[in-house]
């Protein structure tokens, strides 16, 4: 069971509580090829969601009950080519019609430039408020409000710390030329991992990802900030 912090109102997670949601979820393949709707659907309502979100969209179903959501996951790596995101977007939105009563897309803008949030208009569906999941985790307004004293910070979320690798170190060449580090992330200063869970092990993991890129560590507990309100409204 998932318990919820007596302050706050943020949702938390350890790691032994989201065992069963996590059962069978690889990081890899959501990276890569994403998460399939059920070949029959289940609940009323299909979630479109980026791969990145897809423990913490099943950890919120189970938590309160939402069995009339069902969820299907785009490969988190279109993050790293935000152009393709509104047209992938688009044809699962276009077969999910005539299956399911109403479709809901769990990205923010994610860089695309609008282009998300004018496409999902024009499909006359809804999207999460916000410029990116950093954002909506964190809370919109809250993030928001941090403005200039965020303009130097890097960050991470519990499976960007996981898939670093993956997201950060290969596809910025510093696999094959660590050198270009100190160019890279010369506008930096500290590395912001913000924690959806209370995970010891992921914490280290994230504070090694600011080590190997020569940044500050600073770690936020968020929850699921405002990710739980917008799946609550549908």
């Amino acid at each position: 069971m998932i318990a919820r912090p007596a302050t706050g109102g943020r949702t938390v997670s350890r790691p032994a509580e989201r065992a069963s949601v996590d059962a069978g979820l690889s990081d890899a393949a959501l990276t890569d090829d994403g998460l399939a709707p059920p070949d029959r659907p289940e609940g009323r309502v299909l979630v479109i969601a980026c791969g990145a979100l897809a423990r913490e969209i099943l950890a919120l179903r189970a938590l309160n009950g939402w069995d009339h959501l069902d969820l299907q996951c785009l490969p988190a790596i279109l993050h790293n080519r935000p152009s393709r995101i509104a047209d992938a977007v688009e044809a699962a939105v276009a077969a999910a019609r005539g299956r399911y009563g109403r479709t809901f897309v769990a990205y923010a803008d994610c860089g695309t430039g609008g282009l998300l949030a004018a496409r999902c208009a024009a499909l006359g569906v809804e999207m999460i408020a916000g410029p990116h999941c950093y954002s909506f985790f964190d809370g919109n307004a809250t993030f928001a409000a941090r403005g200039d004293a965020e303009m130097r910070a890097f960050y991470l979320t519990d499976f960007l710390v996981r898939q670093f690798d993956a997201f950060v170190w290969r596809p910025m060449g510093l696999d094959r030329h660590p050198e270009l580090r100190d160019q890279i992330f010369a506008g930096y200063e500290r590395l912001v991992y913000l924690a959806q869970t209370e995970n010891s092990d992921l914490d280290a993991a994230a504070e090694r990802c600011a080590g190997r890129l020569g940044l500050a560590y600073e770690r936020r507990f968020t929850g699921y900030g405002d990710l739980e309100g917008a799946l609550a409204g549908i």
